[in-house]
């Protein structure tokens, strides 16, 4: 009797040193994926300075202020990407073993990259303007007076030149459509996942 009841009390400490362990790995699953969301709002945090940025630039022409904001935006995204990775990595690992949320970070982190990808794109774009809207540049014409110059790109404008033109302007205005239609489509697969993160977060929570 005394045998099966050692037995028992050690099947049940067993159980409950079982449940702990659940418990506390649960408790870090959460912990994981609160930090992710936190990372999360700190790119979007990084997206909206670039915005900010980049709009001052268009208006002001600062280049050297947009490259520094570019530089410091980009080592943010590093940051955030590197840590993203390590969580990746912890999902992976025998302890956690939870393949599905390694996964899930994973198509985040793919979508993030299309998107910071596309917005530089949408940036390049809209800093060299549509090709008929474009500055010209005198370097290259000769002034024989003062106020005074021959312009090299006095041009007659033939059918053929305003056609090469319309070509241009339309290949620019579908490069920015792509990339705009591009950058939403990363943004609503983003906002999918993470409400996936959401339900994970809510049902942790729960247990």
């Amino acid at each position: 009797m005394e045998d099966f009841e050692k037995k028992v009390s050690i099947k049940d400490s067993m159980e409950i040193e079982q449940e702990n362990s659940n418990c506390s790995k649960s408790n870090e699953i959460l912990n994981l994926l609160r930090k992710f969301l936190e990372i999360q709002q700190r790119r979007a945090q990084a997206y909206s300075k670039l915005k900010t940025g980049f709009s001052e630039y268009m208006k002001s022409g600062g280049e050297l202020a947009y490259q520094q904001l570019c530089s410091e935006i980009t080592v943010e995204f590093n940051d955030c990407s590197k840590q993203v990775l390590e969580m990746e990595s912890l999902f992976l690992n025998p302890n956690y073993c939870r393949v599905d949320l390694a996964e899930l970070l994973r198509a985040i982190q793919t979508q993030e990259k299309q998107k910071l990808h596309l917005t530089a794109t949408i940036q390049v774009l809209k800093k060299a303007g549509r090709p008929s809207e474009r500055l010209v540049n005198h370097e290259n014409c000769s002034f024989k007076k003062p106020m005074e110059h021959e312009c090299v790109h006095l041009q007659e404008i033939t059918e053929a030149a305003g056609t090469e033109e319309a070509e241009a302007n339309a290949e620019y205005d579908n490069a920015l459509k792509e990339a705009i239609r591009g950058v939403q489509d990363a943004v609503t697969a983003i906002n999918e996942h993470l409400e996936e993160v959401r339900y994970e977060i809510a049902a942790l929570e729960t247990e």
